[in-house]
């Protein structure tokens, strides 16, 4: 740690001309964006990080001026040059046409890791769980949230949930790493495959793989809504969670909040090559430009990019100051506890107070030391082995209305070829044809499967579909049926 020294009391000096400054893009957002941003900068300025800031416009205005994605053209250039993006919140315009920014920039730049430590600052922040330490690990771009979504009748519209090997594999090994390399003790995983045995299934699997590679770290797994069940009543039983993204976005909010506040909380998105930063909470509009929102969120974020950009020294100057801050009860308006707080004060306020404070450590909250690497380790996919793969049959949905199921079930067996025969039909997922209750709702959305006799070509589906078609049936999606080395790669 050569270059870097403390300064009991107030603001510190910290100057180190033998390392280099790192370029970073920075974006100041809507609401109480641009007020938290400022706050965060002047104490990370103030602590010494070398830092060269290049800003972008992304947010509201940009989305109304004509950009889907809310981010100026020339803005993208700025984070492909830098790779570190520390960004503020923004406010997406309701209705149509407007696409999540978070999204799109986990999904351009491969952030594949969504990383949000939930700590309890107990006595100084209120929470029911004082020991609280948890890391949520969130796969970031695949699952429910690939946004591949379709309107098929008047009734039913439809969500694909995707999951890959890969991604599995890089979000578990980068859960495993991370609780390596700081000290962590347990990884645990949260899927529902009991229910979704393949997509879920495919997550479970994978992690039990993995566990078996860190023999020095618990490994287990949870169903997931036994497992949220237990996180919010016994955090203190969980070090590392992984789970998909649905999953993970969920529980890294009640996470957050049940260690004290949401708005305490920092987020870090890694990829390969690109790394993005922010508070996890919103741009809370109403409150903007009144001087009193809290920026602790997006400062947490901050301090996790110091560690990853190779600073940790700063990072650990910065978090201990914050600390210290909290201990002496210097609190904005939103954690603010008549008879344990001492000082209500402002945004600017509270970065003043940090900056006093720099060089010192808290007494009796546990002070912190970061150290490089900690975070920068992103995990490689091992290509998955090649499987026999024969095709099986095929699920036609169809829009249909006019039928009960027996009799839509006569007019599709009039269909079927010699290869690809009616095997059933279902509504909403349920069965209701053969042996269906009658007391199953329909509806117009239909899954119709025809199962294969013998060797099933491409050439067999089309001829079915040409069949349906001249009997005036609107098929509206087709899924084919696979075995992968002889088991099934569909659901019963």
């Amino acid at each position: 740690m050569v270059g870097f020294r403390y300064l009991e009391g107030s603001a510190l000096t910290y100057r180190n001309h033998y390392m280099s400054h790192r370029a970073i893009t920075v974006a100041r957002g809507d609401g109480i964006g641009p007020e938290i941003m400022d706050a965060a900068l002047h104490i990370l300025t103030e602590a010494g990080a070398r830092l060269e800031i290049e800003e972008i416009r992304i947010g509201e205005k940009v989305f109304l001026s004509g950009h889907p994605t809310g981010v100026e053209p020339d803005a993208w250039e700025s984070i492909r040059r830098t790779r570190v993006f520390l960004k503020a919140p923004i406010t997406t315009p309701q209705g149509g046409g407007f696409k999540s920014l978070n999204v799109t920039t986990r999904k351009m730049f491969g952030l594949y890791a969504n990383v949000r430590p939930c700590v309890a600052y107990h006595p100084f922040v209120a929470t029911k769980h004082p020991g609280m330490d948890v890391v949520i690990v969130r796969e970031n771009e695949e699952d429910l949230y690939a946004g591949i979504e379709h309107r098929q009748t008047d009734q039913v519209v439809q969500c694909l949930k995707l999951i890959s090997r890969a991604g599995c594999e890089r979000i578990v090994r980068y859960a495993f790493e991370y609780a390596r390399r700081n000290n962590r003790k347990k990884v645990t995983c949260f899927t529902k495959d009991n229910i979704m045995k393949l997509t879920d299934g495919l997550f479970h699997k994978v992690f039990d793989e993995i566990a078996r590679e860190y023999p020095d770290l618990a490994g287990e797994h949870w169903i997931v809504d036994i497992g949220a069940a237990k996180l919010a009543d016994t955090p203190c039983v969980f070090d590392v969670v992984v789970m998909p993204n649905l999953y993970g976005d969920i529980l890294s909010d009640v996470a957050a909040q049940i260690a004290g506040s949401v708005g305490l909380a920092g987020s870090a998105n890694i990829g390969e090559k690109f790394a993005m930063f922010e508070a996890i909470h919103g741009s809370a509009p109403r409150r903007a430009g009144q001087n009193v929102a809290n920026p602790s969120g997006l400062l947490h974020g901050a301090i996790m990019m110091l560690v990853h950009i190779g600073q940790p020294e700063v990072a650990s100057l910065v978090h201990n100051a914050w600390l210290k801050t909290m201990e002496d009860g210097v609190h904005t308006y939103d954690v603010f506890a008549a008879g344990v707080s001492k000082e209500k004060v402002g945004t600017r306020e509270f970065a003043r107070a940090v900056v006093e404070r720099l060089g010192q450590s808290p007494e009796q909250l546990r002070a912190v030391q970061y150290f490089a690497g900690a975070s920068q380790w992103t995990a490689a996919s091992s290509p998955a082995p090649k499987a026999k793969k024969e095709l099986a049959g095929v699920d036609v949905f169809l829009d249909h209305v006019g039928d009960e199921p027996r009799e839509l079930a006569r007019r599709l067996e009039d269909c079927a070829t010699g290869r690809l025969v009616l095997h059933n039909i279902a509504a909403r997922g349920v069965k209701v044809y053969p042996d269906g209750f009658p007391e199953a709702v329909t509806g117009d959305h239909w899954r119709c499967r025809f199962a294969g006799h013998g060797v099933v070509s491409h050439r067999d589906v089309i001829d079915l579909l040409s069949r349906l078609e001249a009997a005036g049936f609107d098929f509206i999606k087709t899924e084919h049926l696979y075995n992968f080395d002889g088991q099934a790669g569909f659901t019963a």
